[in-house]
């Protein structure tokens, strides 16, 4: 949690992943999920995508799967985009939490939006998101150090 006022308890966000992971229809998986700030992930996406941009969501894909399975992989996401998201999209943090962790899960499972990609991609990131949308990642609206 790299320094940046995080989301009161953010205890569902292992189960989260495994949940949305398991409705996608994959049965195991390696994944770490980094919360950071702008900063650090400005500094991820200039030196792995050559970007010089701060962005929501990054996805790291192992070049081998863990036992065989598509979905392994190191996630980062910026907790002040996601907040600014959340703001400008109109919804809740916990559902924008939900919808760059979706996204970043696919990604890890070797999915694309780019180049006339983004249909199925994004239509399966919905799909899942409407059968998670119950789910909490954190509880309490209040952040903290």
């Amino acid at each position: 949690m790299d320094g940046v006022s995080v989301p009161a308890r953010p205890v569902g966000l292992t189960r989260f992943c495994s949940k949305a992971l398991r409705a996608a229809g994959f049965t195991t998986w390696d994944v770490a999920v980094l919360l950071c700030g702008d900063e650090r992930i400005r500094d991820l996406n200039r030196r792995f995508r050559g970007k010089p941009d701060p962005t929501d969501v990054l996805s790291f894909p192992r070049e081998e799967g863990w036992q065989g399975e598509p979905v392994c992989g190191d996630i980062a996401v910026s907790l002040d985009t996601l907040e600014r998201n959340a703001a400008r999209f109109g919804t809740s943090e916990n559902d924008e939490m939900k919808r760059l962790l979706v996204h970043g899960l696919l990604h890890l499972a070797g999915m694309d939006h780019g180049r006339g990609k983004s249909g199925k991609m994004l239509a399966l990131q919905e799909k899942l998101l409407l059968q998670l949308q119950p789910d909490m990642i954190y509880g309490g609206g209040e952040r903290r150090k």
